[in-house]
């Protein structure tokens, strides 16, 4: 019976997790490597990530370094990076693409934190979502009969206690980012 809450508890955690990652690609003011990484090149004919196509550095606090293993992608690496939601231009210096992050503008920190209250939104519907599935699995099962109206009642609170969890896991994260985009 309590499979239901951990297949809940299972797929909400999986949200979270989607969550975080789409925040670690959020920029902030300091380089990472996760701003570029899952960028999409057009690798003969392949949308490819740039970290399958080249090594990515952070020699300093606000640069970044693309170093392909296939010089010919260099122009594709560049335009993938130009047409990201960065807001940076590349330089090409040899085999090397340099990334230099300028500082961001109150305006971009604005930006940035209404991106990321959207993203937590999506988050917190999917969610919702997955709560309102089970839920109606729960009441399904109350209908078949077999399973007491005390147990059903008891599963529907603790699904609605697993989903608080998770929507207070994703308002933390939520706040964190906010606080990291603003932070000068």
């Amino acid at each position: 019976m309590s499979d239901i809450i951990k297949d809940a508890d299972k797929r909400m955690k999986k949200s979270v997790d989607v969550l975080k990652s789409e925040f670690a690609g959020l920029r902030t003011g300091r380089a990472s490597t996760v701003l570029v990484e899952d960028i999409k090149v057009d690798y003969y004919g392949t949308m490819t990530p740039i970290k399958q196509l080249a090594q990515i550095s952070v020699p300093e606090a606000t640069q970044i370094a693309i170093q392909p293993w296939d010089i010919s992608v260099v122009p594709n690496i560049e335009k993938a990076i130009r047409n990201s939601d960065l807001g940076v231009m590349p330089q090409t210096d040899g085999n090397v693409i340099r990334i230099n992050l300028p500082p961001l503008t109150e305006e971009r920190r604005r930006e940035l934190v209404k991106k990321a209250g959207k993203m937590a939104e999506q988050a917190r519907i999917a969610i919702r979502n997955i709560r309102h599935e089970l839920m109606k699995e729960l009441d399904r099962m109350k209908k078949e009969g077999g399973v007491s109206e005390d147990e059903i009642k008891r599963l529907k609170d603790e699904l609605q206690k697993v989903t608080d969890k998770y929507v207070k896991q994703i308002d933390e994260l939520l706040k964190k980012k906010e606080e990291e985009i603003l932070t000068v």
